[in-house]
Order: structure tokens, then C-alpha cells, then sequence
């Protein structure tokens, strides 16, 4: 969902509209990510794949005592991110947004005392790589948060078929781009498989049908938003056709419109700590 260091799976592209698109979604889901953060007793925290600053925003603004170091490959989201932090003047020098590699880091072994993830790995070839280069720049008894996607959870009612024949395309995709759309359900072996300990998984479940009618409008508009970001990179690639976009349009307006319309959606929240 966001830009990564040395990406190859990200077909969403880079433009102002897919950098207003980042800060939509990292409003939409702030509540969910940001809700039970361990991030209080953290000075000085790197977050991996910042993008365009959103998460960066957020993180900054719940803890108010943080400095954050932010690392992104794209020279287009590293400007589009200091441009939109430089325009909040109460962040100013709680952050340092640099260009960097995931897969290495430029920080001396313990230098930070957290880490945040936030829709990286997905986009990643080797996301065992990412953490292990991670672990290194952490203290020891230092807690990271790794939040990733978990596609195959996509569900939408009333049937959509040209939307799901899209989204398998998307997803088929992001694997041949070098990405992985279903990293989020393999977080813990990835943790453990490079050392970190106390390593705890959560499915953060986005359930939305008649008991939400308001916030599902918004998830929907956010999600149609997010399929259309990708649809240029796939038309280009022949992974779809105008038939399955048009359909697909047709079919989420259908859906927006209907009052028993079903979303739901699940991706994973990793908590852990270097040992």
C-alpha cells in the first residue's frame, strides 16, 4: 500500500494523486493501526518504506516525545514527504526523512530504540532480508511493529466477479513485480526466522455492512480508490482489459449503492522485540 526501499512490486506509481491517495488511506485506517502501539517509552524510532509522511504524521502526533527517523527509496515520496511535514511546524526537528535501502540501512548496529512498518514487505523480494538489516540498527530489548497485507482475506457482497477477476490480477502481478500480496500472514515465521523474540501476531479484521452504513461509504470510496491506483500498471502489463475495468467500476458503484453491501478485509499486525 506504500512505497518501498528497492521495490519492484509497487504498481501503484507515483503521483500526486497516489500521494493524496497514501495520506486518505492512512487516515481512514489510523484507528486501526495506531490504536495499542508500544511506543511510549521510545526516543528514537526508524520507520522502513515512510512514503509520502502519512504514517510518519501520525506516529509523531501520538507520541509526542518521539524523534523519527524515516527511510524511503523514491526520491518523488522522500519530497512529497518533507514538503508535507515541513508544512506542520510542531513537528519540526522531531523527524529527519533520508533516502535509504531497506536491504542496507545506512545507521550504525543500535542505534534506534524502535521500529514501524507500515505496508513495506508486501512490496519487498527478500522481506527476511529487511528485518534482519532492521534488527542490526535496533537496542537490544527494542520494539518493532510490522503492519502487512493479507489479500486472499478480500471479500465483497453483492458479487462482484469482474472486481475479484481484477484483484486476482493485481495480486498475480505484485508477485511477478517481485512483491508478495499475502506477507502479512507469514510475519511470524519471517520475525522469528531472523531473531527477534516475543513475537506476537494480530488479525485486524475491517468488517463493515449495515451496523457501519457511514464508514463503510468511506471504506469503499477508499478501496475503489486503492484497485484504480494499480489499473494503469496492469493495462500496460495486459493483465487486464478495458471489459474487467469497466465491470469493475460498475460493479463497486452497484455496491456503494446497495443497502446490504458486505466489505471485509484482514491484514496482520506484528509486534516484537530484538533480543
Amino acid at each position: 500500500m506504500t512505497t518501498t526501499p528497492s521495490s519492484h512490486g509497487y504498481l501503484h506509481g507515483f503521483s500526486e494523486g497516489e500521494e493524496q491517495r497514501l495520506r486518505r488511506q492512512a487516515r481512514i485506517v489510523e484507528h486501526r493501526i495506531h490504536c495499542s502501539l508500544p511506543f511510549r517509552r521510545c526516543r528514537n524510532l526508524i520507520e522502513v518504506g515512510s512514503g509520502v509522511g502519512a504514517q510518519t504524521e501520525i506516529l509523531l502526533r501520538t507520541f509526542p516525545e518521539l524523534h523519527v527517523t524515516s527511510v524511503e527509496a523514491s526520491d518523488s515520496n522522500l519530497e512529497a514527504a518533507r514538503r508535507y511535514l515541513s508544512k506542520q511546524p510542531w513537528l519540526a526537528d522531531r523527524y529527519d526523512a533520508t533516502h535509504g535501502d531497506a536491504n542496507s540501512l545506512d545507521f550504525e548496529a543500535g542505534t534506534f530504540d524502535g521500529a514501524f512498518l507500515c505496508w513495506i514487505l508486501e512490496h519487498v523480494q527478500d522481506p527476511a532480508r529487511v528485518l534482519s538489516e532492521l534488527r542490526r540498527c535496533l537496542k537490544h530489548g527494542s520494539p518493532v511493529v510490522v503492519n502487512e497485507v493479507q489479500n486472499a482475506s478480500f471479500f465483497l457482497s453483492p458479487y462482484s466477479p469482474h472486481t475479484l477477476k481484477y484483484w486476482s490480477a493485481f495480486n498475480d502481478h505484485q508477485f511477478e513485480l517481485g512483491g508478495d500480496p499475502f506477507v502479512g500472514a507469514k510475519l511470524g515465521n519471517l520475525l522469528q526466522r531472523v531473531g527477534y523474540s516475543h513475537i506476537e501476531t494480530d488479525v485486524r479484521t475491517v468488517h463493515l455492512d449495515n451496523r457501519h452504513p457511514a464508514e463503510r461509504a468511506e471504506f469503499l470510496q477508499f478501496w475503489s480508490d486503492l484497485l484504480l491506483s494499480g489499473c494503469d500498471e496492469l493495462s500496460d502489463a495486459g493483465k487486464v482489459d478495458s471489459e474487467t475495468v469497466e465491470g469493475m467500476q460498475a460493479e463497486l458503484k452497484e455496491v456503494g449503492r446497495n443497502p446490504d453491501a458486505v466489505f471485509f478485509y484482514s491484514f496482520i499486525q506484528a509486534q516484537a522485540r530484538t533480543s
